[in-house]
C-alpha cells in the first residue's frame, strides 16, 4: 500500500473512531432521557389524579371542561 492510501485509511479509521464515540455518547444520553421521561410521565399522572380528586371533592366542574372566559 502506498503512502497516500495509508494516510487515507488512517483518516477513515479516525473518522470511524470519532463517530463510534459519538454514537455511544448519544446512546447514553437517550437512555437517560428515556428514564427521565418515564419519571416525568408518572409525576404528571399523579398530579392529574390529585387534581381530579380535588375537583371531585369540591364539586366544581373540572377545569378542562370549563369554557375559557373569552367565549
Amino acid at each position: 500500500m502506498d503512502k497516500q492510501s495509508q494516510e487515507r485509511v488512517e483518516r477513515l479509521e479516525e473518522a470511524v473512531a470519532y463517530l463510534t464515540r459519538n454514537v455511544e455518547d448519544l446512546s447514553g444520553i437517550v437512555a437517560r432521557q428515556e428514564a427521565q421521561i418515564g419519571r416525568l410521565a408518572r409525576h404528571v399522572g399523579m398530579l392529574m389524579e390529585r387534581e381530579a380528586e380535588r375537583e371531585a371533592e369540591a364539586g366544581t366542574v373540572p377545569l378542562a371542561d370549563q369554557r375559557p372566559p373569552h367565549w
